[in-house]
């Protein structure tokens, strides 16, 4: 199991290096994430603030990130965490929030610094899927046999696309069968096993940046 890790770990890394494309667009992930999860839109002045980069600067890369999603007023309301309602349900500190896949939910926790709880529908039964997600580890994992199926697409303009869109939960690997038949080049792995990935997956990114909880 170890060595699946290591393999699917790296392999991601180097399908979401070439998706993301922009080292400053992971530098906003963090600040950015952490303002979305007070549940209030984010003015691009706001993240600017947050960053210590021009208004022009953060402009200039969200721009480059063409799943941005914004308000009628051209506030950022979805970066991976989202206001506007996806199966993947994400509540911290008692705001109901969404992220764009499956992983997203077991990654952001220690984006942001504080736990979320999750719940989301098996993408074959639609059988919730519960589970609290701490920014170090899992609690209350329900079922237990829960997995989450992951893809490792060839390079393209759009993360979400590509690759959030096929990044489901499943209660078990039995009910997730007749999605690896139709997505031959995916894989289903334990949710603590993913949860392990997206810990690896984020350390780089995250470096020594400061650990702040975000509310």
């Amino acid at each position: 199991m170890t060595t699946d890790i290591d393999t699917l770990t790296a392999r991601l890394a180097r399908t979401l290096d070439s998706l993301d494309g922009d080292r400053a667009s992971v530098q906003l992930l963090q600040p950015l994430l952490r303002l979305l999860a007070r549940g209030e839109p984010v003015s691009i002045e706001a993240l600017a603030a947050a960053t210590g980069h021009t208004v022009d600067k953060v402009r200039e890369t969200l721009a480059k990130q063409p799943d941005t999603e914004y308000d009628a007023v051209g506030r950022i309301i979805g970066y991976g965490v989202t206001m506007k309602p996806t199966p993947h349900r994400f509540e911290v500190g008692g705001r109901t929030l969404y992220t764009w896949c499956a992983l997203d939910t077991l990654v952001f926790p220690a984006v942001i610094g504080v736990p979320a709880d999750v719940t989301s529908p098996c993408r074959a039964t639609g059988e919730p899927v519960h589970l609290t997600v701490e920014p170090d580890h899992i609690t209350g994992l329900e079922p237990s046999a829960a997995v989450i199926s992951l893809v490792t697409p060839d390079q393209c303009t759009s993360v979400r696309t590509a690759f959030c869109d096929q990044v489901h939960f499943f209660t078990s690997r039995d009910t997730a069968t007749e999605w690896l038949s139709d997505h031959p080049g995916g894989t289903v792995m334990d949710v603590r096993d993913a949860f392990t990935v997206g810990q690896r997956l984020i350390q780089p990114p995250l470096g020594g940046a400061e650990e702040s909880a975000c509310c």
